[in-house]
């Protein structure tokens, strides 16, 4: 499929069918996650994958919006080793996360499986849940699988404002 076909016909998933989804490929979109460019090349991701009954219970303790996926992939990056913007300190670590997540949601989409970016969760809990360390920061959950026959996108998926409203051209 042609990227741009891929980027127009993905679309957010919130109803899964509840087949498991294959090892192999889990582990295509964990490659396209470690393929996705990261400031400097550090990649501070880390990616937890919840897939057992008791890993995908413990994210019900941290959202409502897990939508009884089969997989979902926990998001994080780590502090300690993402890069930090000279002049102001900035930290590039959600960015580089976020870059990885869609990579990952892109190439879901490419073997068929439907996922949606979930920021509505209480990190917190994510970390107490998963025992991560302080340095650790969960950035998306992407609740993974392959789409119920009635799954759809929302009303809205295709509105796009035009062109001429969300870039400007020669800039000075």
């Amino acid at each position: 499929m042609a990227f741009l076909d891929l980027a127009k016909d993905r679309y957010s998933v919130r109803k899964f069918s509840g087949n498991p989804v294959e090892k192999e490929k889990i582990g295509l979109i964990l490659q396209a996650g470690q393929l996705a460019p990261t400031a400097c090349n550090n990649q501070p991701q880390h990616i937890l994958i919840a897939e057992s009954k008791e890993a995908r219970s413990k994210i019900r303790k941290c959202t409502h919006s897990d939508f009884c996926a089969p997989v979902i992939f926990v998001v994080c990056y780590d502090r300690a080793v993402s890069w930090k913007r000279s002049y102001d300190g900035k930290d590039e670590g959600e960015v580089d996360a976020a870059i990885v997540t869609a990579h990952m949601m892109l190439e879901a989409a490419d073997i068929g499986l439907g996922t949606t970016w979930v920021g509505s969760f209480d990190p917190d809990a994510v970390r107490r849940e998963f025992s991560l360390p302080d340095s650790m920061v969960p950035v998306a959950l992407l609740p993974t699988g392959y789409p119920a026959k009635d799954a759809a996108p929302s009303s809205h998926h295709a509105e796009r404002k035009p062109l001429e409203q969300t870039v400007s051209f020669n800039c000075l």
